[in-house]
């Protein structure tokens, strides 16, 4: 439930297939929230990726329009990691394989998300080895290829990267940086940046000062520090792409570089996480 949209489940009467719906109450939103609407939807129309949630439908009527998605039902990607019996490296790999994947394919389409955090990350189903699905657009840009631009400042604190809270032009790194420290908190349960003082906690991100403290981190391999360090790169020039990401060895020869060992601090330290973000 937003501000002025409500999500509710709804039935394909012709096929009984079900589906999502974003029932947004236009009346109360000002043109910019329309322009913000119609940006969405446009975005979301473009993208057909297995690992995105799928717009299907964009219907307007009076006082009310309707985006119409994928159904997921497996939750976050976060909370279903603390269900498990066992969880490893090579499991957070398949985790930021997927993640990657989609942020290859809106990067091929020239959107930034701009807002990749846990809350997104759903599973398609509750069926051991959903898919991991991308959600939420709602702050998604179009650009231009490669060109960096300033388009405001927008993300959620813990998330954003050093040229946004430079105030410097941005464009598709800024996503990278996300998934960087996505992949730091998949791998130990606790993210690179953290203050309860927001001004401390974007001092440490502009100065990307994060490390890889013992005991927990001396389990993981060197190959999983590398790609963290090639994602949490203060230079966006820089910093990897998805599409490197997809090709590091960490990503897709996961069956012999990275470990099997079952990680419970991680799980245990992931479970007071999630409880910490839901108290937000």
């Amino acid at each position: 439930r937003g501000a002025f949209s409500v999500v509710r489940r709804c039935v394909k009467k012709s096929s009984s297939q079900e589906y999502a719906a974003k029932i947004i109450n236009t009346k109360k939103l000002s043109a910019r929230d329309h322009q913000k609407l119609e940006r969405e939807a446009r975005i979301c129309r473009l993208l057909k990726h297995p690992n995105i949630v799928r717009l299907h439908d964009s219907i307007s009527e009076e006082g009310f329009h309707y985006l119409v998605f994928d159904l997921v039902t497996g939750g976050e990607l976060f909370e279903d990691i603390v269900a498990r019996e066992y969880y490893s490296e090579a499991d957070a790999s398949h985790c930021i394989h997927q993640i990657l994947e989609s942020v290859n394919h809106i990067h091929q389409h020239d959107i930034v998300h701009r807002d990749l955090k846990p809350e997104n990350l759903l599973l398609a189903s509750k069926c051991k080895g959903a898919a991991v699905k991308l959600a939420d657009f709602g702050l998604a840009i179009e650009v231009q290829g490669e060109q960096q631009a300033w388009f405001g400042f927008a993300g959620t604190p813990g998330y954003l990267s050093p040229e946004v809270l430079r105030k410097d032009p941005y464009g598709k790194p800024v996503d990278i940086w996300a998934c960087g420290v996505i992949l730091y908190i998949l791998l130990v349960g606790y993210p690179p940046f953290w203050d309860e003082d927001q001004h401390k906690l974007y001092q440490q991100i502009k100065a990307g000062a994060y490390d890889f403290p013992s005991p927990e981190w001396d389990t993981v391999t060197p190959e999983a520090k590398n790609l963290i360090n090639q994602m949490l790169t203060i230079n966006p020039a820089k910093r990897i792409t998805a599409d490197q990401a997809l090709k590091h060895p960490w990503v897709c020869q996961r069956s012999t570089v990275a470990s099997m060992m079952h990680r419970q601090e991680t799980v245990e330290c992931l479970r007071k996480f999630n409880a910490r973000r839901k108290l937000k």
